[in-house]
């Protein structure tokens, strides 16, 4: 234990001491001398006689004292006072007022001395006591003095211990089977199972076992249920912690739990330490003035455990983030993190694996289509596949079924996506007639390109998300890369829902704020992104920040350069804006009949908005593959 620590701690008991010696004063010292000796002058005493006021007197003739009580019981008060030489009328005096002045009063002044010793000597005994005892506890803490004594926790109080939670000591109760749709994931780790399974065969051969692998990816696509599989797979412990639980008020607190924590993986090596959120205490470090001391301190003590422990034990360090490009670069090299794991998204046939694992802990129908719902889910992670589930069953509750079926699965996913139906929100006539205006512009424009998803859904419910309706579009197949017309295609259909307002009401709304936000968006990634604007080419004027997070861009480029990024997007946005109008322009008895179909209807499905919008409608494009 350095001076610096040392210092640290007697200030803090220092402290503690002060604290105690107000209380004593403010709460101790008045009961325990209340009964003090207060001095006053012979006049006072004479004029307290002749009202009444003094019960007993004691006459001090060994140096010319009066001593004299007034009150009784706990009121009772004592004073002294000198006496005035050659009184004759003073034993007359106090007769008369019948005063005790032949009494024995107690002396008091013995109070004085227990005074001193509380208020004095109490506390200095605290503070040598203290920082005898914290001194020798910050030593066993951090391993100067054998094993550490502790509160509950060792170290004092349990500063010095690490705080993991071990989840189980052989097997953690999950396997890779009960992760789906992380194939490359599940792939990347196995190898880790392997070497805990059987080092030898590697030792043999001189490879090493890695000794960290950090798991990178949006937040619930399940890195803590990998983690947790590759433990169950090689059937070691499983330390638990998460990186804020490492970061303290105290300095060198986050440290000493670094060094507890791989000393306990050492004890029940082979194991796996998992670290979640490590960025917590992995951030990068700079010389800026918001740098965190304790926090690089902690981060230093976790490079040099990583670089110090004994791999050949079978210790793996797991990782997880969902905000890798903070970390720092000395966390990230060969022989600390040695692999870094990428959990993305789950693709459509991962969705549908999902799905269909939770689906084996609910009871459903026998006629439920999972494939439709992972269709009609693109981005969604694991987490809310499982709430999906979970809400297609507790609908199937709430409506008395004994069974989930495929609508209480299909009305989940509108659940997750807009929320609950307002039942409270009633829409005026002409609100209502606004909104089907606007939601049948969506749709129709998305109809009349090719390139567009189809329409499976179109209502004017409100919904707790605050839509007061929505139009569901959903893919037939994945897709991974967008062309420049197609990104177009769905600005023109963001842009579809004010175009009819527009077009019928010559007016606009609030309505389509959102759809603004996001078209707007679209067309300044595809400028400083997607290199697909004439005007600038092929060049990234923008970086994209915490990816994994969904944050934006931040723009790379000059203050003028900037401000034709602004006239390029303005200028595409527009563009779709027009050529939304002019579908809707030579649709317009369409827009007429399906706006009134849905006023009616609330929710029609995408087979009905078809079945109509496609009667005697020639200028329909034809969706075939053009690359055939």
């Amino acid at each position: 234990m350095d001076n610096k620590k040392k210092r640290q701690s007697m200030m803090l008991y220092a402290i503690i001491a002060v604290v105690v010696v107000v209380v004593l004063r403010s709460v101790v010292y008045p009961n325990v001398v209340g009964q003090s000796v207060k001095e006053v002058d012979y006049s006072t005493f004479i004029s307290m006689v002749d009202d009444n006021k003094v019960e007993k007197v004691q006459l001090n003739t060994n140096n010319d004292s009066i001593l004299f009580v007034t009150g009784e019981g706990d009121g009772a008060q004592t004073y002294r006072c000198n006496a005035f030489p050659n009184d004759t009328t003073l034993v007359k005096r106090l007769e008369d007022h019948n005063v005790q002045f032949a009494a024995e009063i107690p002396d008091e002044s013995s109070n004085m001395l227990l005074y001193a010793l509380m208020i004095y000597g109490l506390p200095i005994l605290l503070l040598i006591l203290g920082g005898w005892f914290l001194n020798r506890q910050l030593k066993k803490s951090m391993g100067d003095d054998g094993p550490s004594m502790s509160f509950g926790g060792g170290g004092l109080g349990g500063f010095g211990k690490s705080g993991a939670k071990v989840v189980a000591e052989k097997e953690t109760g999950v396997t890779f089977k009960d992760v789906a749709g992380q194939d490359e994931a599940k792939e990347s780790l196995a190898e880790l199972v392997s070497f805990l399974e059987k080092p030898q065969r590697y030792e043999a051969i001189g490879a090493k076992l890695p000794r960290g692998a950090l798991l990178v990816g949006p937040p619930g696509t399940g890195k803590t249920l990998l983690a947790k599989a590759v433990a169950g797979e090689a059937k070691v412990p499983f330390f638990s912690i998460s990186g804020s639980e490492f970061v303290e008020m105290f300095v060198g607190r986050g440290a000493a739990k670094v060094r507890d924590l791989f000393k306990q993986a050492n004890e029940k090596a082979p194991c796996i330490v998992f670290i979640d959120e490590i960025d917590t205490v992995g951030k990068r470090r700079d010389a800026g003035l918001s740098t965190n001391d304790e926090r690089e301190q902690t981060l230093n003590q976790l490079l040099t455990e990583m670089d110090g422990f004994d791999n050949h034990k079978g210790i793996v360090v797991i990782g997880a983030t969902n905000r890798p490009d903070t970390l720092d670069p000395a966390l990230l090299r060969p022989g600390r993190f040695d692999r870094r794991v990428p959990v993305e998204l789950p693709d459509l046939a991962g969705r549908k694996a999902i799905l269909a694992l939770h689906a084996d802990d609910v009871k459903m129908e026998g006629s439920i289509d999972l494939d439709v719902i992972a269709r009609a889910t693109p981005g969604a992670s694991g987490a809310d596949l499982s709430n999906i589930i979970n809400e297609a069953a507790l609908r199937a509750v709430r409506m008395g079924r004994s069974r989930v079926t495929q609508e209480d699965i299909q009305e989940s996913v509108e659940v997750v996506i807009a929320g609950e139906k307002r039942k409270s929100t009633v829409l005026s006539d002409k609100e209502k007639k606004i909104v089907a205006y606007h939601e049948i512009g969506h749709a129709m424009v998305a109809a009349a390109q090719k390139g567009q998803a189809p329409v499976s859904k179109i209502t004017i419910v409100p919904r707790t998300s605050g839509a007061l309706g929505y139009t569901m579009q959903v893919e037939e197949d994945e897709h991974y890369l967008v062309t420049k017309e197609e990104a177009m295609e769905q600005i023109a259909v963001m842009c579809g829902g004010r175009s009819a307002e527009e077009l019928i009401f010559k007016q606009v709304t609030t309505g389509a704020s959102n759809d603004i936000e996001r078209a707007t968006k679209l067309a300044r990634n595809m400028v400083t992104q997607y290199g697909m604007s004439d005007r600038f080419g092929m060049v990234a004027l923008g970086q994209v920040q915490n990816r994994y997070l969904g944050g934006d861009a931040a723009l790379t480029c000059s203050e003028g350069t900037a401000q034709e990024i602004d006239d390029e997007v303005m200028r595409i946005v527009e563009e779709a804006h027009q050529n939304a109008l002019k579908i809707l322009r030579e649709n317009q008895f369409k827009l007429h009949e399906l706006a009134r179909y849905l006023q009616v209807k609330e929710t029609i499905t995408g087979e009905e908005f078809m079945a109509i919008f496609t009667r005697d409608n020639d200028f329909l494009p034809k969706r075939e593959d053009d690359a055939s």
